[in-house]
């Protein structure tokens, strides 16, 4: 089903595109067939992105479909957005176009009596009275020339048809809206993708954030989470991407370490190799991961990477928790599988992650996405660390993510329980990232 919606809503949106981009901005020609086999040619690279990525394969064309994907977005949203500018300029051009111009005064014509040769102004017998000095009424007997008339064949100024507009004038200004839309809006999408392009392959942003929980023991004050998620280790990452990570959270000294979700797409057969580093990975109490939708999309499902991650230092909680001890106090910190798993029978387990718990002592929870938050709560969480949501990643997608989760990012609270959420440390799809940065969370709790 979601192959089909995001197929037909692609073709959409390039029928939208040629109307606009190739149709509205060239006439029938040469012209207008390259550029139409040209968006056939970016629509025929996209789609072998998606069926590849699907099918588990690396192609080389996988960098120029997901960057066509943004541009094709943020064309289609500027665009939209200009249509009605676009209509009132329309509007006003055609209306200048088919009002009547002004009618020039005509020129005065001369007329003689046909026997005495006297020239008199006829149609105005003020001005040929200043001419000759007499009444031109009295020049030329009444009725003998009707008043404006001209000699045979004689066409009065001013007198040809006014106000028709040149042949092809809708032509030019259909030409001339279109082209302007389509530069402005190329050149918009252009630019915002490349500004997105040097923020989501750059380093991410340290977000320091301090959660003061109720009922935490003062002597956990202080410590410090460093939180990542969406990682998305991919073809198009490389493992530079992961080495830039792990020396970005080990300069936190962090005392725990969280990796809440989405951390591959793809195998470990595929992705092994760009995983490595991650057995860097520095904290006072170590490192762990709970699993995102994306660790059930792979064929092997999540077993396998979390067989490889228990290889590289880092402990997956799989509905269960730890004891993180502290300063003489201690801390339950809490994993569930992610709804992902469902389908396969690996859901979420909250009674089995937070039953039988000490009464009295708080809870930090990991689960990777929000919505998960009010199951939390059932079960007494104190904190839920949460990602998933990559903050929207290419605005104006964080309002759509809002419909579906409670919180898209930063800290909120959901029935009685504090939830974080993370942007995302790295991308799906599109190299690209607006309005919603790459991140690594510190989260320090406070009593």
């Amino acid at each position: 089903m979601f192959v089909l919606i995001f197929a037909g809503g692609v073709l959409l949106a390039h029928y939208y595109l040629w109307r606009r981009l190739v149709r509205g901005t060239t006439g029938p020609g040469r012209l207008r067939v390259s550029l139409t086999l040209a968006l056939v040619l970016l629509l025929a690279v996209l789609m072998g992105t998606f069926i590849g990525s699907r099918l588990g394969l690396e192609s080389w064309i996988a960098w120029a479909g997901y960057v066509w994907l943004a541009v094709m977005f943020y064309l289609v949203i500027i665009l939209a957005v200009l249509e009605i500018p676009r209509a009132v300029v329309g509007a006003v051009l055609r209306r200048r176009a088919s009002a009547p111009q002004p009618v020039a005064a005509p020129e005065p014509v001369f007329a003689s009596e046909a026997g005495g040769g006297t020239a008199t102004l006829t149609g105005d017998p003020a001005a040929a009275e200043a001419l000759t000095g007499s009444s031109a009424a009295g020049s030329v007997p009444a009725g003998s020339l009707p008043t404006g008339s001209l000699p045979t064949g004689s066409v009065p100024a001013g007198s040809a048809p006014t106000g028709s507009p040149p042949a092809g004038g809708d032509m030019s200004r259909r030409l001339f809206l279109g082209r302007a839309t389509a530069a402005i809006a190329g050149v918009s999408a252009v630019g915002t993708v490349g500004y997105g392009m040097s923020s989501a392959l750059g380093d991410p942003v340290i977000e320091p954030v301090t959660v003061r929980l109720p009922k935490l023991d003062p002597r956990l004050n202080g410590l410090r989470f460093a939180v990542v998620s969406d990682i998305h280790l991919g073809p198009l990452t490389g493992i530079g991407h992961t080495q830039r990570i792990v020396r970005m959270i080990n300069g936190l000294e962090a005392d725990v370490v969280a990796i809440v979700g989405d951390l591959v797409d793809g195998s470990v057969a595929q992705l092994g190799s760009l995983a490595r580093p991650l057995k860097s990975l520095e904290s006072r109490y170590g490192a762990y991961f709970v699993t995102g939708n994306h660790e059930y999309f792979s064929p092997e499902g999540p077993e396998e990477w979390v067989e490889e991650l228990g290889e590289l230092g880092v402990r997956s909680l799989r509905n269960e928790r730890v004891e993180i001890a502290h300063q003489g106090a201690v801390l339950d910190l809490a994993g569930v599988n992610d709804v992902g798993g469902v389908s396969s029978g690996d859901g979420p387990d909250f009674a089995k992650a937070l039953g039988g718990r000490a009464a009295g002592r708080s809870t930090v929870l990991l689960a990777h996405q929000p919505i998960q938050v009010s199951e939390a709560a059932r079960h007494g969480v104190d904190l839920q660390l949460s990602g998933h949501t990559h903050g929207g990643q290419i605005a104006p997608f964080n309002l759509v993510v809002g419909l579906q989760q409670q919180v898209v990012s930063g800290l909120a609270t959901v029935d009685g329980v504090q939830v974080y959420v993370t942007r995302g440390a790295g991308f799906w799809g599109p190299p690209v990232r607006v309005g919603a940065p790459p991140e690594i969370s510190l989260v320090e709790l406070r009593s």
